[in-house]
Order: structure tokens, then C-alpha cells, then sequence
């Protein structure tokens, strides 16, 4: 079943909020649409509008959080990881408070919203954020997973998450394990990680290509030894994902393949350092190569 994945995060914050009585919800003017209104309707009381000022949020999410709250603040990631950057940087990644920054409509994905709010530098600025945590579920059941598993543990961190649908790559019984990367179908010669709804496009593809498909949902810490053992028993590798092909996926393989003498070629496959533009969803991302069909091509013909 296709759900999004900020439904799943939704559903999951209600579930805890009214688990954990520390836990506290912020949002920016957009609870229907990051979908943290589920937390509203199930403990008003510990849901907060900060209204279309994410700065003062962020801010506000850092005092609670410094008080001894987990604190859950969303907005759409364009906002969240752009305009709040420096008080997510010196108010909560500084003093590594206990922030999740959970943001919706990150990527192309955005579609019609245009490149104003299609955030493909998010992952990046995250990553290089001392501290930071960085996170990409691909389906609703990792999304739920992560959910519970970032409530659980001390520190800040950074959760992308999706407008559209995306169909199940696992389901309700799965059991995630997010130190390390998950190798969800064994091919031959050519391995294709990927990250947030490119993981369905990867499994796709594969099926033409007989590759190996690897879901890569925490880019912070990032699993090197994983990756490392993976371009070593494959000839080439490709990074597939919705942001830019700087500082994200493809950056952080390359990052921990620069630290050996692994020859394995990897080549991207994402944003190419270019802006998005206003569209059907499915149309923005097929013009910047996001779908199976260009992966089988780009790896046919490399």
C-alpha cells in the first residue's frame, strides 16, 4: 500500500506522545500538512504553533529541550534546514540538545510548490553539522521505525520526509537496524545504493539489471564499513538520490571510499547542481532522471 511518509510520521507522533509523557511537538503554521495535527488531536496540551517563523520555533524547541523535553519540530525542509540553519546549528547541534528536526516536502517531490521549496541542499547541510544526526526513511514502516528509534535516544537529529506517496518496501513486521546500511536485493556486478524514494526506483531498475539494491536511510553516522565491503564485491556502484549530488548519498560514499585504495567506480545518479522547477511531481523528477528507467539506462550505457 502507498502512503506518505509524513502520514507514517504522523501516526507514529500520536502513538508516542501519548506514550511519553516528556515528550513536546512544535510546528511552523503547517500541522496538516507535516501531519504532526495527528499529536495535536491526541495531547493538545503538549502541541505548540509557532506560526510561520521557524527561527523562533527552533529557538523554542532548543528551551524545552535544555528544560529536559524531547522535543519533535517540523516544517517543510526548505524552511526547516534553510531559514532556521543558524539556530538549529548554535542553539540545538552546539549544545547537542535533545532536537528532532523532522522535516516534510524535502526534494523534488514537492512538485507544483517549484524550486522555492524543494529543498535538495538539506541532506548536506545537515551532514556537515557537528553532531547531527541525518536520516532518510523510505516507506511508511521505516518511517514509523525511526520515529520510535530517534524518541529513544539523546542528542539532535535530522529526519527527511516526503509530499507523495510512496509504495512499501517492507512491511509491519520488519525489524530495522539503522547503524547499518540494508542490503534489500543480492545481484551481480553492479550495486545501487539509494536513499528516501529512490530505493523504489532502485528496486525497479534492478530487476532489468540484476543489481544489487541497498536502502542507505542514516546518512549520519554514516555505515562506511558496510559500504566499503559492498564496492568491494561489486564492479561498479551508483548513488541514486532525491538532493543534490553534492554533500549528499553519492558525497558520503565517496567520502568513505577516498579513506581506501577501493578502485570500484561509483557514478551518481540525483540532482545534478541544478535547481528544480514547477511541476506534477512525476514529471519534475522524470526531467532530472529520478526513475528506473533512466537508472537502467545510465547503467546500460556506462
Amino acid at each position: 500500500m502507498a502512503q506518505e511518509t509524513r502520514n507514517a510520521y504522523g501516526e507514529k507522533l500520536a502513538e508516542l506522545i501519548v506514550q511519553n509523557e516528556n515528550i513536546v511537538v512544535l510546528d511552523a503554521d503547517l500541522t496538516k500538512s507535516t501531519k504532526t495535527i495527528e499529536a495535536k488531536k491526541a495531547c493538545p496540551d503538549r502541541h505548540f504553533n509557532a506560526g510561520i517563523a521557524e527561527c523562533n520555533m527552533l529557538g523554542m524547541a532548543a528551551g524545552l529541550a535544555a528544560s529536559g523535553k524531547t522535543v519533535f519540530a517540523s516544517s517543510f525542509a526548505m524552511f526547516a534546514a534553510g531559514r532556521a540553519f543558524e539556530i538549529i546549528r548554535n542553539s540545538i547541534a552546539y549544545p547537542r540538545l535533545n532536537v528532532k528536526v523532522c522535516a516534510t516536502h524535502a526534494g523534488l517531490s514537492v512538485g507544483e510548490d517549484g524550486a522555492s521549496h524543494q529543498s535538495v541542499e538539506d541532506v548536506a547541510i545537515m551532514r556537515a553539522m557537528p553532531g547531527m544526526k541525518v536520516f532518510v526513511p523510505c516507506d511508511q514502516y521505516e518511517t514509523k521505525a525511526l520515529i520510535e528509534y530517534v524518541s529513544k535516544f539523546d542528542g539532535p537529529c535530522y529526519v527527511r520526509l516526503g509530499r507523495g506517496k510512496v509504495e512499501d518496501v517492507y512491511n509491519a513486521d520488519t525489524k530495522f537496524d539503522f547503524t547499518k546500511v540494508d542490503v534489500l536485493r543480492q545481484g551481480k556486478d553492479v550495486v545501487l545504493f539509494a536513499m528516501g524514494l529512490m530505493v523504489q526506483e532502485a528496486l525497479k531498475a534492478a530487476e532489468e539489471l540484476d543489481a544489487t539494491v541497498v536502502n542507505v536511510s542514516t546518512l549520519k553516522p554514516f555505515d562506511e564499513e558496510g559500504v566499503l565491503e559492498l564496492l568491494k564485491s561489486h564492479k561498479k556502484a551508483y548513488a541514486l538520490e532525491e538532493h543534490n549530488i553534492i554533500g549528499g548519498l553519492y558525497s558520503a560514499i565517496c567520502e568513505a571510499k577516498g579513506k581506501t585504495d577501493i578502485t570500484t567506480p561509483v557514478t551518481p545518479i540525483g540532482v545534478m547542481d541544478r535547481f528544480g522547477e514547477s511541476g506534477k511531481a512525476a514529471d519534475v523528477l522524470e526531467k532530472h532522471g529520478l526513475t528506473a528507467a533512466h537508472v537502467v539506462e545510465v547503467v546500460k550505457g556506462n
